[in-house]
């Protein structure tokens, strides 16, 4: 069953357009992520996936019903968890209280102790919210998320703020979560973070799918050049080598090639026969952030608003 169904979605504010025809699934238990910088209709997509915003035309199902549909949002609302960039949480509650409090809107809440241990806040459970400092209010915001047991959970720059350890344990949060059932859609402008937990991307521009896939495939980087380099020996020429190199320097050498598994044959073949040492022989590919600047140039350079 799909979690989340869009189909030629549209949204306009007057003359902008500021979703067109946009279509997409996702599947239970699925990490997505929908990327795009602002203005390019994604702020505007998961307002309208969330229920609070309309939509001018297209099929829109949230966990099988519609969410524009107002007798569908209480029900929506007690099996949805969002967490958005900040939220509005009581200074002088203490954060066991915070979690207790939201864990009574729903039917089945997560046990508040489970969430604390989750979100990497057991030695803070009796401090005041105020107290907190900026990264330990971000896993608060991830634990209000997840209280209530939502079968999605839509977030919204999750790791703003974390040192790299708490965003690696934000990071196995969200993948146990998605391999509990838990649907995932993630926004990000970390691209290491979407490549890491996403199963599928869809990229907006200006209001538009501009591309869709896997983060390996997206823009067709798992089709594109790479980027072969290495260091030879002392005593090896570049004229020696069964490829000739795009560039060297020293005795560094880089072959950039579409047909790589070709050419590392012929160089570890080589390399192997002369007892040849390739040093820090390494594969490099278009990198997901180099694929998502070139597919949103055009809505970056023409953004000039918060809306996204």
């Amino acid at each position: 069953m799909s979690s989340l169904s869009v189909t030629s979605l549209n949204k306009s504010y007057g003359h902008v357009h500021a979703v067109v025809d946009v279509s997409f699934e996702v599947a239970r238990g699925d990490v997505f992520a929908l990327l795009g910088p602002n203005g390019a209709g994604k702020t505007t997509t998961i307002e309208i996936l969330e229920g609070f915003l309309k939509r001018d035309s297209g099929d829109v199902r949230v966990l099988g019903v519609d969410p524009g549909v107002h007798a569908n949002q209480r029900w929506l609302r007690s099996r949805v968890g969002v967490v958005l960039q900040e939220l509005a949480v009581e200074s002088f509650f203490t954060v066991r209280q915070v979690l207790e409090r939201n864990a009574g809107f729903y039917p089945e809440p997560r046990a508040v102790d489970e969430v604390i241990e989750l979100v990497g806040l057991r030695d803070k459970a009796d401090v005041k919210v105020k107290k907190l400092s900026g990264g330990q209010q971000r896993r608060l915001d991830i634990g209000l998320g997840i209280v209530g047991n939502p079968l999605l959970l839509f977030l919204d720059e999750p790791t703003t703020g974390l040192d790299p350890a708490a965003r690696r344990m934000t990071w196995e949060l969200i993948r146990t979560l998605s391999q509990q059932g838990t649907t995932v859609m993630l926004s990000s402008h970390y691209m290491d973070e979407v490549e890491a937990l996403a199963c599928h991307v869809v990229v907006l521009s200006k209001g538009r799918i501009a591309a869709s896939g896997t983060p390996s495939s997206l823009g067709g980087r798992d089709l594109g050049k790479v980027a072969i380099s290495f260091s030879i020996p002392p005593g090896i020429s570049v004229t020696d080598l069964p490829v000739a190199p795009s560039g060297c320097q020293g005795q560094r050498i880089e072959i950039s090639t579409d047909c790589e598994l070709e050419v590392l044959s012929r160089l570890t073949s080589w390399a192997l026969v002369k007892d040849i040492q390739l040093v820090g022989l390494s594969v490099t590919r278009q990198t997901l952030e180099d694929v998502y600047l070139g597919l949103t140039r055009e809505s970056l350079a023409s953004s000039d608003g918060p809306r996204s």
